[in-house]
Order: structure tokens, then sequence, then C-alpha cells
């Protein structure tokens, strides 16, 4: 009796791995990406930026996930149903693989949702298609919320750390989880379609390497100069930037050190740059929550200078400051304090815009 048990068993693990199986293409109609995506080749977009994100509707009890990944150093968060307590974490390989989600799932509609947890240091990942079983289907997509917000910042907004224990490094890949962020807690909150121009260590007038967010923002390949972003292919209601926070670590290294006049040129001009863009978005100028806003800080005060400047100098009354409150913490902010930053952002927004 055991051993036919063992033989029935064994039959049942062969007939799941050859059960037929249908590919869906990166280009099928009903799969809706968010994201400065890169679609020069449209079976194999690829994702670059941390927030990036892929919506479906589907019906079938399995799901693949194919991604073919430059560096085997991404990481995405793939949520059904709208689990968000729950993701199934991908923690990428390097090459072409196919990720299967760990559970079979009932039968009837899924939602999915893939969203990536990792900054463009990581290297970019091709998005190759789903596998459903022969029975599934991909189903019309959720509406695009109404709503859009786009955020432009360094290692907090990226969500660096967010999630490494109290007493640990801050600098794990696997620790870094924008879907954590304030950004995108914030767009949630929201309800808003959300994009994330963001990089580890950037600044506006210097960083921890050779390139400045001045030099970055416009980018569709965050790696290549040469890639220039079509604006005209995701228009904002709200324009958030949170930097500066680099600069009051490193300004002394510039040579001459700027003063606070050209401090507070270089931020204006690079709120220019993003009003040229989206000459009706609601510009929100922050800082915090690290300690480039403990007290006696001067930089907000230069962000509220240029903000004062541009309303002057350029009848710009479309702008907004908003300061997140300095916490004492002295690494990047843990999830608990992105939750505390979302909150307040999401109070100001509302408040602010009469959502």
């Amino acid at each position: 009796m055991k051993h036919l048990q063992l033989v029935f068993l064994c039959l049942l693990v062969l007939g799941e791995s050859v059960l037929p199986q249908i590919l869906i293409k990166p280009d099928h109609p009903y799969l809706q990406y968010t994201g400065r995506i890169d679609f020069s080749h449209p079976r194999a977009p690829r994702l670059f930026w941390p927030g990036t994100y892929l919506r479906a509707n589907f019906q079938g009890k399995l799901l693949k996930i194919i991604l073919d990944d430059s560096l085997g150093q991404s990481y995405y968060n793939v949520f059904i149903d709208d689990d968000y307590q729950h993701p199934f974490v991908i923690a990428c390989d390097s090459g072409r693989q196919e990720y299967a989600y760990p559970a079979e799932l009932e039968n009837g509609p899924h939602s999915l949702l893939i969203f990536r947890r990792t900054e463009a240091s990581t290297g970019p990942t091709c998005f190759l298609g789903l596998v459903l079983s022969e029975n599934g289907q991909l189903l019309p997509p959720p509406a695009r919320p109404e709503r859009r917000i786009e955020f432009y910042g360094n290692s907090i907004t990226c969500g660096m750390g967010n999630e490494a224990p109290d007493d640990g490094p801050d600098n794990r890949m696997s620790e870094e989880n924008n879907f954590l962020s304030y950004a995108a807690m914030t767009a949630r909150n929201l309800n808003a379609e959300y994009v994330c121009i963001a990089k580890s260590g950037i600044g506006i007038l210097i960083s921890w390497f050779d390139l400045v967010m001045p030099d970055y923002y416009n980018r569709l390949n965050p790696a290549d100069p040469e890639s220039h972003w079509d604006f005209n292919r995701y228009i904002p209601d709200v324009v958030v930037i949170n930097l500066f926070q680099n600069d009051s670590w490193l300004i002394q290294r510039l040579n001459p050190v700027p003063d606070s006049a050209a401090i507070v040129q270089a931020y204006a001009d690079f709120v220019r740059k993003i009003r040229r863009e989206y000459p009706r978005a609601l510009i929100v100028c922050t800082l915090g929550s690290m300690d480039a806003v403990k007290p006696g800080s001067p930089w907000p005060g230069y962000i509220s200078r240029a903000v004062e400047w541009l309303r002057r100098r350029e009848g710009d009354d479309n702008l907004a400051t908003y300061f997140f409150p300095y916490t004492g913490w002295q690494k990047h902010p843990r999830v608990r304090h992105h939750r505390v930053m979302a909150d307040s952002l999401t109070a100001f927004l509302r408040r602010t815009l009469n959502w």
C-alpha cells in the first residue's frame, strides 16, 4: 500500500510539472506598466528605476514571472490580490529565469502587482512575460488612478536600508524596499499613480560620485547620459523634490565652497528644470527626515529662499515647501519612520490640493 501511495504521489508531481501552460508576452495589451521603462524592444521592456511597476488581472491557478536581470542583484515584490502584507520577494539571479509563485492559486480572477524594490544601481531587468496554466488568461487591467505623483530624491526616497534591523548596516540591497518608502506610501495613501526618480548618494551640487541630479533627472536609462526621457509620456499633478541631504554632508569638498547665494541659485535652477517639463504641476520642495533638517541646519532655509526667489522672479505660485521633522535617528529611516513621513506628507498634500 505504501508503495502504491508513493507511485501515486510521484505521478501527481510529474503531472503538475508537465501541465500545459501558456505564455503571456510583454506586449500584451492587458499588461499595465507604470514608470520610466525602455520599450524600444516591446517584447523585452527594460526596468531600471525604483518603484517601477506592472499590474495585471488574470485567471489561472499557476503563475510564473520571466525576468532577465543583468547583474543578478535586483529585487522585486510580487503581490497577489492586493495582499500587501505578504509579498513574494524575487531575488533575481542573472540571466533569463522563471520565478514561480510559490502557492497554487484558487480558481477565479486574481490581481497581480510586480514592483521593483531596488534602485538602478542593481542593474536593469528585462521583463519577458508571464506563464499561466492552460486555462488561464489575462483579464482587462484595473483602471489607472486619476491622480499622478512623481518624486525626485536620494537614498531616503529610494528606501535604502528601510528594512534593515536597527543595529544593522544600511547598504544591503535586499533591505532596500521602495514599496515601503515614504514616497510610495504617500502615493498609495492618495490613490495616485507613482513614479520615482531617485538614486542613493545623489545631490544637486555634489554627490558621492561624479553625477548630480540636474544631469540625471531627464534620463530614461539611468546609466546612459544620451538616453533621454520623453516627459510627455507621464505628466504628474504633483512633483515632490527631496534633495540636499547629501549636499549638506559634502559641500565642503567643493573648491571653491559655494556660498549661500550659490546654493540657493543651484536649487532654484533645478526647480526651474522641473517646471519647464511640468508647467501645471504643484512642485513641493521638501527635505528630511535625516540630519539636514536638524535644529540649526541652514539647508531648509536655502530651499525656502529658492522657492521665494522663484515666486518673485518667475511669478511661480504653484510651489510649496514642506520639511519633515528631524527625529534624531542617525541612520537611514526605517519603515516606521517612512510611515510617519508618508502620513504627514499625505496630510499636507490633502490640505493643499483638497484631495
